[in-house]
This record gives structure tokens, C-alpha cells and sequence, in this order.
């Protein structure tokens, strides 16, 4: 075996080795454990304000016993940690910080191999962006998502949430009712159970050839999640020993991997910014064109909520990712090599569907129309996206006059005052809520309906913004408009009455204004977003990219390295 990166830690004699040593012994750990052992990072994003990832301590200690059963030494370590369900303003102003903070931990330490523990929407992209900056052996451990909600005799999960709300306001749902439903959702460990980003971005994970087959799939509460966890400990010691890194797997025939498995489970939008970060991290060209895969004939396959009908659970039951990638066989590179030093058809060549209801062939896909939809036009000279399948056919070629919100706060004040001057053919435009113009380009984007409109039994309409959207949201929206409001884009000048025009088939969205007068208008821009002044937040809005590059902060693109270019001692 090559000579192991700790070594430069723990080898050493006289002074050095002696700090290094003798400071790690306080915690009772023998002599032994320092001799020629691979020294394995758990990167660990546990945190109590991170509900979705609650149980990974537990989860931990089974990664370390396969590390040690392997032969390696397992040290944990902590990094920030971003829980979606609590962190305002948004969790994903902070997901470039959480990159940093993994990047520089793992490159500062005597560390040879890495396992992520990762669960809730930004914590998987943070942590792959910030190991791809180190390339050093990885390994990705999902927490997995919460077992199926149980709710007056039906299934629920985090997209109800959205028909709970309409249904609340529209006086059809008591509070008391409300009240009664959180705890009949949220009932065990794990992220949302539906595919939402949280899921996407498990299942990104394997499609990318960063995890053991099954990963995305084993809900949280199952034991068999505790097994993943304890054979990825095995692996990543037999990963440092043959020096596979992250840069030999993220290859291009990777990503185009992972854009394909995406599409066919009804991916969230959210997958787009995460994996062009990725991307601009490890190395690969990749542009948004390359997600305009509703043109490339991929089917919806995976019959699961907000696209479909199931859960993460059932998709479990019956043959989890594996089963689906085995369908998409004819699509997928197979012979991409994975974590396991094998090609990704070995993951799922012996993978079995037990439920055609959940996991469609083909042949017979769920839905025909997957994917994602890149939008061009002067509202989006760079780019926004549409996802078809969770929209309304009858609005995907839509025209209507725009009513338009500067801001968030603009939107909550007005979105259900009696006078607004709406009706269902309307196009609701929300603006400076792009990564700039928030900061941090919030999921707000499927805003709700006016109460007025939900009053007459109006549940979808045509909305665009700059900002986001939950991966556990639905409805004919358009997200991620670049260049965003806040950047001077289109977007900023369009006002109440302009026409609008979507047409997802030939993917174009255009205001009906002349390139003269949205040169004029711009003359005049006026800025609606916040600007801040200091810290974090002021660092990131002068480097954030838009995003149709990923948003990542311009001087993190790229890597560093896992060299050590000081020694302190």
C-alpha cells in the first residue's frame, strides 16, 4: 500500500509526532491504532436544527465499526449543518459556507479517506462540493427518507403540506386539523418522504457513483440503512488502499448519468444548481442546456409524489434505484466506474421491480413526459426551468398578462388582498428572490394562489420568478430565471399588464416588450433587493454566480487540493 496522507501526521519523530500523538491518546486511544492505519474522516452533519438528520450519531457508529473491521481508524468531525425546516433566511445562502467548512477540515486534517453523512436538501451538495475541492477517497452515506405519513386513513407526506395550506385558507381545514396532521407526517427519523430535493439528491448520490447500490432508496427507520452504513465504512478503507478519488468517478459519462436517473424519477429543479456546482468543483463542463431532457424522449418512470402517487418507501419495497436504473439501462453509461471500483451496471445488474404500479418499464412508462424543461427568451437570456411533470398541461403554453410582486415582502402583502387585480389567466411574476436578490434565492417560487382565485376552485396558474422551488412542490412554475432581477435581468423590468408568453414545448418564455424598451426601462431600474452590509451574507452577494452556473462563489470554483502547503509545528 502507498504511504497513507496521515502518515505526515502520526509517522513522524521527535516534537512533532509527539504533539499529534499524544493529544489524540487523551481520548484512550492505544498506540497501535496509529500504525499504518487508514485514518477515515466521518463528516458528520448531525444536529438537533437539522431534524432530518437527528439520528446520524447513531448512524456513525455503524460507519466506524466497518471501518474498523476493515482495518482503519475512523475519526468524526463536525461541520455545519443546514436543516431546511428551521434555517431562515434560507439553508441555501449557507451551502457554499458549508463547502468551505468541509473542504478546509478535510484538507487540514490527517485524514486519508472521507464518509459523508449527508440527508437534508443542502447537506449532500455542500458536502460532495467541499470534498470535491480535496479529491481524496469519498463516500456517500444518505440518511434516508422518513417512513410514509399516516393521516385520517391515507398516505401523507411533505407535498401535502402545500394542499393543506390551500385547504386551510380556503376554509376547508380547521388549525385544529393542521395541528393534528404535522405529527401524523413527521412520525419517524429521515428527510421528507416524498422526492423532494432531499431524496433527489440521495439518489443524485448513486447515480453519480458515489454510494453502495441502495443508498437513496432504504428509508431512515429500516435497519437495513445501519447496514448500508457499517459496509460503507468497509469500503472506503479498501478505497484509500487503492487511491480511487472523487475526480476518478465524477467524470462527465457520470453527470450525463445522473441527469438521466434524475428525469426518470421526477428529480427536483433543485438537482440543476446542486450538480453544475458539483461540476464547477470536480472539473466537468456541464451547462443548464444539458438538463433539457423532457427533448430527449426520457419517460417518467417513477410513480412517486409531487409527480406521481407513492412514497420513498414504496419505491423501497419495490426495487428502489437500482430497479429503476436497470430499466434505464439503454440510456446509462454502464460502464461509469463507482466508489466500488466496479462499473454502475454492476449496482444494478441483479435488481428486480416487485411493483410496476411504483416502478413503470419503458415501455409503459407512468408518465412520458419527465425531466426537466430549459426555457429561453428575453426574460431568461441565460436560462430558467420548468419541470412538466409536476405542471398543468393545459398552462404549458400560456398567455397572460403579468402581475407582478417586487419582492417577498411585496408578495405576502398583497398576494390576498380583495382588490389585487387577478384572475387565472394572470401571470404571477415574483421578483429579486435569485440568489443576489434575496439573498440566498429562497424556495418561493411555487408562490400560492390568491385566496380570491382558490375561493372559485382555481388550484394552478403560471407563475415566474428567480427564486426556487421545493422539490416537495407542484404547479406550471418557472424557476431559476437568469440573470436574475437583482443582476439587472429582464426580470426587474417587466410590470402589471405586460404579456407574457410560455410555451414549454418549444421552450421559450418572452414579455411582449420591444429590446428598445427593456433598454429604457432599464435606464431606471430601481433595486428592490436587500443588500447586506457585512459577514457572510455580504461576501456572498459580491461572488455568488447566477444560477444558471450553479451559484457557488465565483473564487470556489475548482480545487485546492488535499496538500498541506504549511506545517505549523
Amino acid at each position: 500500500m502507498r504511504k497513507l496522507r496521515s502518515a505526515e501526521w502520526f509517522d513522524r519523530n521527535g516534537k512533532d509526532g509527539f504533539i499529534y500523538r499524544s493529544w489524540m491518546k487523551n481520548q484512550g486511544i492505544p498506540a497501535h491504532e496509529f500504525k499504518g492505519k487508514p485514518v477515515i474522516g466521518i463528516c458528520n452533519t448531525w444536529s438537533e436544527l437539522t431534524p432530518c438528520n437527528a439520528h446520524f450519531r447513531e448512524l456513525a457508529e455503524s460507519v466506524k465499526h466497518g471501518i474498523y473491521e476493515a482495518g482503519g481508524f475512523p475519526v468524526e468531525f463536525p461541520v455545519m449543518s443546514l436543516g431546511e425546516t428551521l434555517i431562515k433566511p434560507t439553508a441555501m445562502l449557507y451551502r457554499n459556507l458549508v463547502s468551505m467548512d468541509v473542504e478546509e477540515s478535510i484538507r487540514a486534517n490527517p485524514l486519508d479517506g472521507v464518509v459523508l453523512l449527508c440527508g437534508c436538501d443542502k447537506t449532500t451538495p455542500a458536502l460532495i462540493m467541499g470534498a470535491c475541492s480535496v479529491d481524496l477517497p469519498t463516500i456517500v452515506v444518505s440518511g434516508g427518507a422518513m417512513l410514509t405519513g399516516k393521516y385520517q386513513g391515507r398516505d401523507i407526506a411533505t407535498s401535502d403540506v402545500w394542499r393543506f395550506s390551500e385547504a386551510q385558507r380556503s376554509g376547508r381545514m380547521s388549525e385544529e386539523e393542521m395541528n393534528i396532521a404535522e405529527a401524523c407526517m413527521s412520525r419517524s427519523r429521515g428527510h421528507c418522504a416524498v422526492m423532494g430535493t432531499a431524496s433527489t439528491m440521495a439518489v443524485m448520490a448513486e447515480a453519480l457513483g458515489l454510494t453502495l447500490a441502495d443508498n437513496a432508496s432504504i428509508p431512515a427507520a429500516d435497519s437495513r440503512r445501519k447496514v448500508l452504513a457499517h459496509l460503507s465504512g468497509m469500503r472506503i478503507v479498501d478505497m484509500v488502499k487503492e487511491d480511487l478519488k472523487l475526480s476518478q468517478v465524477l467524470t462527465r459519462n457520470a453527470f450525463e448519468n445522473a441527469i438521466i436517473t434524475n428525469a426518470a424519477i421526477g428529480g427536483s429543479t433543485n438537482f440543476i444548481i446542486h450538480l453544475l456546482a458539483i461540476a464547477g468543483r470536480i472539473g466537468v463542463e456541464l451547462s443548464i442546456d444539458d438538463f433539457n431532457t423532457s427533448e430527449r424522449g426520457i419517460p417518467l418512470l417513477a410513480n412517486l409524489q409531487p409527480s406521481g402517487r407513492y412514497f420513498m418507501e414504496d419505491l423501497y419495497y419495490a426495487g428502489g434505484i437500482p430497479a429503476v436504473m436497470k430499466e434505464l439501462d439503454n440510456y446509462l453509461h454502464q460502464d461509469s466506474i463507482t466508489i466500488s471500483g466496479k462499473p454502475l451496471a454492476e449496482n444494478y445488474r441483479n435488481a428486480e421491480c416487485f411493483n410496476s404500479d411504483v416502478i413503470a418499464t419503458v415501455e409503459k412508462p407512468f408518465n412520458p413526459l419527465a425531466g426537466i424543461t430549459v426555457l429561453k427568451g428575453n426574460i431568461c437570456e441565460h436560462g430558467a426551468v420548468i419541470k412538466p411533470s409536476a405542471a398543468t398541461p393545459a398552462l404549458m403554453k400560456h398567455i397572460g398578462k403579468a402581475v407582478v410582486f417586487e419582492n417577498i415582502d411585496d408578495y405576502k402583502l398583497r398576494v390576498d388582498d380583495p382588490e389585487l387585480v387577478i384572475d387565472e389567466t394572470s401571470v404571477m411574476v415574483l421578483k429579486n428572490v435569485g440568489p443576489k436578490g434575496y439573498p440566498g434565492m429562497p424556495e418561493v417560487g411555487n408562490m400560492s394562489i390568491p385566496k380570491k382565485l382558490l375561493d372559485k376552485g382555481i388550484t394552478d396558474m403560471v407563475r415566474v420568478s428567480d427564486g426556487r422551488m421545493s422539490g416537495t412542490g407542484f404547479g406550471t412554475v418557472v424557476l431559476h430565471v437568469s440573470p436574475e432581477a437583482a443582476a439587472g435581468g429582464t426580470l426587474a423590468v417587466i410590470r402589471d399588464g405586460d404579456i407574457i408568453s410560455l410555451d414549454v414545448a418549444a421552450g421559450m418564455l418572452n414579455v411582449d416588450l420591444s429590446a428598445n424598451e427593456i433598454s429604457e426601462r432599464k435606464k431606471n431600474l430601481q433595486s428592490f433587493a436587500d443588500q447586506a452590509t457585512r459577514g457572510y451574507v455580504y461576501l456572498f452577494q459580491q461572488h455568488v454566480e447566477q444560477a444558471h452556473l450553479g451559484a457557488d462563489l465565483d473564487f470556489l470554483k475548482g480545487g485546492s487540493g488535499s496538500e498541506v502547503l504549511k506545517d505549523s509545528h
